[in-house]
């Protein structure tokens, strides 16, 4: 897989994808992931790649012209399955879109800062749009780093165990059970006697029941999906 991430902030992600799973993935050659700096994109003398609204009001506005010419360089050298816009105005990021995405060969993100990118660029170009929650950030820097994230872990190869990313929380609309590890006994505090049995089936029948039990406790929403 590759991803493209257009930015106004290129140095924000040079830590989170240069570490952990995401390296571990980059060292296999099984994603590739490059950050462009759209003011070198930029037709400004001064690079610059915000302006005024016309609605007036505080804040900028990222400009038409460095995204346009950004995204079309890249589009001259591959085909792109998706181009994806950050903003917090979109809809949420969810496990079922992750592992959508992580079927994807190529992917444009493109990193919203200020008030935004001109709509025309989001009527235009943009497949797709994400936000990570019902807040703002100063830039789509981060939220991007989390889709990467969250994608890049579903590949196969890219986490030693594969079957690990299959029972994450999210994944059949269930959160996780409960984990437990030695010793089995600490302080007094005991692992439950099913997980020491040796039961497979006993122990799978467990974490189904507690999956559904902490879901219904903490996210009954997840479950009204399932209906």
């Amino acid at each position: 897989m590759r991803i493209d991430i257009l930015t106004v902030l290129p140095e924000l992600l040079e830590s989170p994808f240069n570490h952990s799973i995401i390296k571990r993935g980059k060292d296999k050659g099984l994603i590739d992931i490059q950050v462009h700096d759209i003011r070198t994109f930029s037709e400004d003398k001064h690079k610059r790649v915000d302006d005024y609204a016309f609605s007036g009001g505080a804040g900028m506005v990222m400009t038409i012209q460095p995204i346009e010419s950004a995204i079309n360089h890249l589009r001259s050298q591959r085909d792109y399955d998706e181009i994806i816009y950050m903003t917090p105005d979109a809809p949420t990021l969810t496990q079922r879109t992750a592992n959508m995405l992580s079927l994807k060969k190529n992917i444009i993100i493109l990193c919203g800062h200020y008030k935004g990118v001109d709509q025309r660029i989001r009527d235009n170009f943009i497949t797709r749009e994400i936000s990570i929650g019902d807040y703002v950030l100063t830039g789509g820097e981060l939220a991007a780093a989390i889709v990467v994230d969250s994608v890049i872990r579903l590949i196969p190869g890219v986490i030693s165990d594969e079957t690990s990313a299959l029972t994450d929380s999210f994944q059949d609309n269930l959160l996780s059970p409960p984990v437990y590890t030695r010793p089995a006994e600490y302080k007094g505090w005991k692992v439950p006697e099913i997980l020491l049995s040796g039961n497979e089936k006993l122990v799978e029948e467990w974490k189904m029941k507690e999956a559904y039990r902490i879901t219904k406790e903490r996210r009954p929403d997840l479950l009204e999906d399932n209906e």
